[in-house]
This record gives C-alpha cells, structure tokens and sequence, in this order.
C-alpha cells in the first residue's frame, strides 16, 4: 500500500545526484524517496501524479518534489510506442539530500528561505516563469560542471527557488504515513486506471485489480488518497481533456467523448470544478500564453 521505495543511485565522486534522461520508462512507477528531487521536462508530456494532485505535464514543466512525497509521471502512449516510431522524450533530473551539506548549513540565519523552500516542497511545487527560464539555464549548466562549482550551481538553483512565488500542488492536508508495509497495490490501480479511464471502470472491476473487496475499496482508496475514486477518474479524464484542447487538433464536443466522458454538459460541469474555467476559457488562456 506504500509507493516503491526507491534507492537513487549515488556515484562515490558527488554528493548528490544530476541526470540527463531520454527514455520514458526512467522510474516509471509510483515511488518515493528519501531525496527531494527537481525535475525539468524539455520534451515529453503526461499525466502527473504527486501526492494526492493529479494533472498533465507538458514540455517545458518543472517541478520540485520534497523528501518522501510519492510521484510518478506516466509519460503518453506515444513516448512507447507498439513497432512504430515513439517521440522522444528529454529531462533533467537532480536529487539530494536536505542534509547532503551537512547538519549545520541550513541552520544558518542566511539559509532560512532555503530552509523553508524545503519545507514547502512536502507538498510538492510547481515552478513557472520566469524562475523557471532561470533555472532551466542552471540546470543545464549543473549537468556539465563538476567540484565544487556544480554544488554552486544547485545552491544557485534553490536560492532562486526559496525567493520566488511557486505553487503547491498537493492539498494541505495530504500525509503519507511511512511506516506501511511496501505494496504495488496503488500502482496497480493507477496503472489500470489510466489505460482504461476512457470507458466505465466498474467497482468490482478496480476492486479486483486491488485485490481487495469491492465493498472495501471505496474507503482504502480515500484512505490512501484522500479523493473518492471517482473524482480521482474525473481528474484522469479533466487531464486528458487539457492535453486535447492545447494540441487542438478536435473541436470541444470532438474531445468530451475521446475525454471518456458522456455528454457535453457533464463534461463542461466537471472541467470546470477541477481547473477552475471553462474548456474555450483554459484553450484560449493557453493560446495567449504561447
């Protein structure tokens, strides 16, 4: 019932951890660990699990990710592919320690807002404008240096971060309780649920696929995810939906439907109680932005 615990690779010449990967499948699990992580996606698009938010990511996203706050981005069927050609995909990846400086660095009264950016990156948070075109320079950067100029560079990158408006993404009230047996069971659920969302998933069904009771599942599932099943389905489908309408390549009625949703009011209800506007509203919100 735990995410995958997941031991970063440590190389003995760093202290911490800077990557450069172009294949989708990079931890491609719903997973934790002990390490925050700041990741950058230059190409690639998916749906974005953290915490108890779900939302797509595009290319261009970035994300910092606090200590033991389960993720997982589950890039889009195109990035696989089945015998034909697959897009590529693109990211950086760093991950270390609060502490990789040692005990006393952050205890000082000139790292307070480093301090506290740690601390808000429990909820997982969102990096955009122009704090973001600034550290996709230091990232890239980071990739190429070494000594004591890369741990620079990653103090660079949170000193921008800790002055800087972010938003969070997880809900204020989301815990993880780390003590749990370790258990693929929710990787499962996620895993079937975003190969079949696009139909109607019967309790018994999802149930199975948890392996426990259909009359069980609705309250493990908030339990562990403080939503109810089918509002988390609901976001899977709001999600997609977006993906849709900034690659508009359907009208709205078009990509309701290939959404998995019913009918057009119920899908406008719903999009617009997960995102806050309506469909025309975020389409043309995107195209102004871009």
């Amino acid at each position: 019932m735990k995410p995958l615990l997941l031991k970063v690779s440590a190389d003995p010449a760093h202290s911490f951890s800077v990557r450069h990967d172009v294949q989708p499948d990079i931890n491609n699990r719903w997973h934790c660990h002990p390490e925050l992580e700041l990741i950058y996606f230059n190409k690639g698009s998916g749906t974005q699990f953290i915490g108890d938010s779900i939302k797509q990511f595009e290319a261009g996203d970035m994300v910092l990710v606090g200590s033991n706050l389960p993720h997982y981005w589950r890039f889009d069927d195109v990035y696989f592919g089945d015998g034909g050609e697959t897009q590529p995909t693109d990211t950086i990846v760093v991950h270390f320690n609060e502490n990789f400086w040692g005990d006393q660095f952050l205890q000082l009264p000139e790292n307070k807002m480093i301090k506290v950016l740690l601390e808000r990156s429990k909820r997982g948070l969102q990096i955009t404008g122009k704090t973001k075109e600034a550290l996709t320079g230091i990232l890239t950067t980071m990739l190429k240096t070494d000594g004591a100029e890369r741990i620079i560079m990653l103090l660079r990158a949170l000193n921008t971060l800790a002055g800087s408006s972010l938003n969070f993404l997880t809900s204020i009230g989301f815990k993880y309780d780390h003590n749990e047996s370790e258990s693929d069971r929710l990787n499962n659920i996620y895993e079937y649920s975003m190969r079949n969302f696009r139909k109607k998933i019967y309790l018994e069904e999802i149930a199975d696929i948890a392996g426990v009771s259909a009359n069980s599942f609705c309250r493990y599932f908030k339990s562990k995810t403080r939503k109810t099943y089918s509002q988390f389905v609901i976001e899977i489908k709001v999600g997609y939906a977006c993906k849709l309408l900034i690659e508009n390549k359907l009208n709205i009625k078009q990509l309701c439907y290939d959404s998995g949703f019913n009918n057009f009011s119920t899908f406008h209800k719903h999009f617009k109680q997960v995102t806050g506007k309506s469909p025309l509203m975020y389409q043309k919100e995107f195209t102004k932005k871009n």
